[in-house]
Order: C-alpha cells, then structure tokens, then sequence
C-alpha cells in the first residue's frame, strides 16, 4: 500500500480548479460517512475541506485562507511553533505513562497549580475534557458519598456515560442520568443584572429539594463557568457566588469546568471562576491546555482527593505523558510570554464595541455579551418579544462561512453566534470579522 504524505497530498489538492476541489469534497464526505458512520457530523452547509493551520488562519485544499473566530482549542494559534517545538523535542527522549517517575509532568504540573488559588493544590491528568469532567464526578462521589449532580438546562460537560447524561445539549435522545438536575442558565438579556444571582441560586436550592424528594443528596454543582453551550453568559461578575454558597450549603461541591473559559480566555483572569470571586472544590481543564495536543485534567483541593485517593487508585495510560506535559508547559509559557490574556482583554473589548455599533444598523442583533476573548451574540427576529432567530442565525453561520469567517452557534434556540477565536486575535482581525458580519446580515 502506498501513503500519501499530507503535504505532498495538500500540494496536488491546491493544483484543482474549483469545480474538481468541489468535487473531491463531496467525495471525502461520502467517504467520511462510509468509514466513520453516522454519528459525526460537519460544520456548515457546505462543509470546508480544510488542509493547514497558522495563527488564527485556516487554509482549504485550494490555499484559500479562512479567519478562525471559532477555535478555543489552540488559544496560541494554530501550529505554534514554541509547542510544536517542545513536542517534538520530548518525543524524541521519551514518552511514557506517570506509573514511571519523570520530571516534566512534575514541572507541568507546579506551574499549572500556580495559575490556580493556594487551596486548589494537586492536579490529576486526563487526555480530554470529558475524562476530566468524568472524574472530577467521581471524586465528588467519594467525598460527599452522595450522586446527586446538578447542571445547566442546555449544559455540555463531554461524551463519557456518566458526563453525557449530564449535558442536555447533546439532544433529546440523551437521556439525563436518574440523579441529574438541571437548572436554567443565568440570562441578562432577558433577566436582567441584578437577578441572575438569586435566580441561579434559588434554582439550586430548588434542585437540592427536588434531589431529597427522591431521597437523594447533592455531590456537586458544576458548571461551565462562561455559559458556553447555554449562550454565553459572562456578566455582571460575582454572579455565582451564591449558587456556589448554596451548593456548599447543601453538602455540595462546586465543579468548575474551565475547559472553554481557561487559559486566560476571559482577559480578566487566567480561569473563568475567577470573575466570580468564588474558589472551587474542582476545577477541570481540557481543550486550551495543549494547543490541540490531547491534554486535560483536574485540580483539587487535597483535603477532596483523600477519600477517592484511599478508596481507589486512578491510572491514565496517556493523562500526564511527558510529551502532553512538554506540550502543556509550552503553552503556560506562551500565555504568559506573549501577553495573550492581555491581549484577549484589549482585543476582546475592541469587538464588543465594534458589534454593539453593528447592532444599531441591524435589528436582528439583539445582545451582544460576552468576556475577553468570548463573545456571544444573540440575534432575536423582534428586540421587543427577544424571540429567538434560531434560522436566521444559521443562515448568518453559513453566510460568513462563505465569506471565509468561521464561528459557530450556541444557546437553547442555537440563536447566539458563538465567537472565541485564538488569543492572538488582532483588532484588525476583529474588523475583518465585523465586516463580514456586516455583509452577512445585510445579505439577509
């Protein structure tokens, strides 16, 4: 059998005139559906065929360039040379599991607990954030002896059994586990700043009371501290300080899953949780961690470890590797070196500013929110009623697409354009973005 190499493969595919690119795309989705089966699924109408990655741009088979303003999982820009450097140089030593002594998951994990409050002071390594989220679970299990788990209404937390029936985003044919509560998200488009606190809050306690009415108790609280999946909710700060008090209150832990808000995301701080002035019993890390290397985890609070490190052991063929750690300290350096979660504060502000003029000119957008560089942007068909523009906010997805802007949609009604690019995003890449936006809405 002869392999074609990627970038021979790239080559040849740049040489196609449109028709044969588009041609061969089709191909690859029937082969894709062949091969994967039917359970993956692909972005946009007309799906990109993409061949290489640079900083915050993408490039199809044909070398044409595509603004990413949807990838949190490279918060360095794609292919960064300083981790793609440290992977190479470490798999070219050694690469081996944590059950043999090395000193780069030690090292990794120092400067990774430092990010964090003293409290939270070990750290478990998993590959994704789904085993993270799966684990920070069971050790919540184990030291509350209680599986009641309370979540957001529209929440995604990952694909493990136990995670799934905890993320009610994935669908209606996913059925939420037998202790699973869910909560509405915080809305300040609809509730108002000074509401979502308590609101949130009482939501708990009700959960809670629900739980005991089946003769269950809380184990934890977990959320996804920007509201990613539930459209996106980052203000006003200080919010979920009394749903975290009410969790604790009840018994509880509070889970807080960093995996979209972290790595300095939010500009204001290197984790999302703390916008909110609240230190959590768990916080569980996944996507930004390695730049598109498979590396996540959970850090914890000693004192919760103790009876699910007494009770079990835990073991992760890959979690902690040296070339996931090698590759997790490039990017804790890279963060810091190159000013990133300063450079999502300023830049983040910059378009915040620049699509709440856009909204003066177009009535479908009805909220613009969000923190550093995670934006959310809520498109409603009547800002008096705020019903949602679930179709038209498909039809703006796939219009920047066209014009060679990728982001993505989120919320209940998938009515809020979800916009979390790279952290080295520029204002002049913000003004490219708002200017397709432009032309997408006025193509409506």
């Amino acid at each position: 059998m002869t392999v074609t190499q990627p970038g021979a493969r790239a080559a040849a595919l740049s040489d196609l005139g449109a028709n044969d690119a588009s041609a061969h795309t089709a191909a690859l989705i029937a082969r894709r559906h062949q091969l994967l089966g039917p359970a993956y699924r692909l972005f946009y109408d007309s799906p990109v065929h993409l061949v290489r990655g640079e900083g915050v741009w993408l490039y199809d088979a044909q070398g044409k360039p595509y603004l990413d303003a949807y990838n949190n999982v490279v918060p360095l820009g794609h292919c960064h040379p300083a981790v793609v450097q440290a992977i190479a140089r470490q798999a070219a030593v050694l690469n081996t599991h944590t059950r043999y002594v090395h000193e780069t998951v030690l090292d990794y994990a120092e400067q990774l607990l430092a990010t964090f409050p003293p409290g939270l002071g070990q750290v478990m390594f998993t590959c994704t954030g789904s085993e993270a989220n799966d684990l920070a679970l069971r050790i919540a299990q184990a030291h509350t002896g209680a599986t009641g788990l309370i979540v957001t209404r529209f929440a995604y937390h990952g694909v493990t059994l136990s995670i799934a029936q905890a993320s009610p985003s994935l669908g209606r044919y996913v059925t939420l586990g037998p202790a699973v509560r869910t909560v509405a998200a915080p809305d300040t488009y609809r509730q108002g700043p000074d509401a979502v606190g308590p609101a949130l809050a009482q939501a708990v306690r009700e959960a809670v009371a629900d739980l005991a009415a089946q003769g269950l108790r809380p184990a934890a609280l977990l959320v996804d501290t920007i509201f990613s999946s539930d459209g996106v909710q980052a203000a006003p700060q200080g919010f979920l300080r009394e749903a975290v008090q009410a969790i604790h209150e009840a018994g509880g832990l509070f889970i807080a899953d960093e995996v979209q808000a972290g790595m300095g995301r939010t500009g204001q701080a290197m984790w999302g949780f703390m916008r909110h002035g609240v230190e959590p019993d768990l916080v569980t890390m996944g996507k930004p961690l390695g730049n598109g290397h498979p590396v996540a985890g959970v850090a914890a609070r000693p004192q919760v470890l103790e009876a699910f490190g007494r009770n079990g052991r835990y073991f992760n063929t890959f979690g902690g590797n040296p070339v996931s750690a090698a590759a997790g300290l490039a990017v804790l350096r890279t963060v810091q070196d190159e000013a990133l979660m300063q450079n999502a504060e300023r830049v983040g502000q910059y378009l915040r500013e620049r699509l709440q003029a856009l909204a003066a000119r177009h009535d479908l957008i009805g909220d613009v929110r969000g923190a550093g560089l995670f934006i959310g942007v809520e498109l409603v068909r009547d800002r008096r009623t705020r019903e949602p523009a679930t179709q038209e906010a498909a039809r703006v997805v796939n219009g920047l697409r066209d014009r060679q802007v990728l982001t993505g949609s989120a919320g209940e009604h998938a009515n809020t354009l979800k916009i979390r690019p790279p952290l080295p995003f520029s204002t002049a890449d913000a003004d490219r973005l708002v200017a397709a936006l432009d032309e997408t809405l006025a193509a409506l």
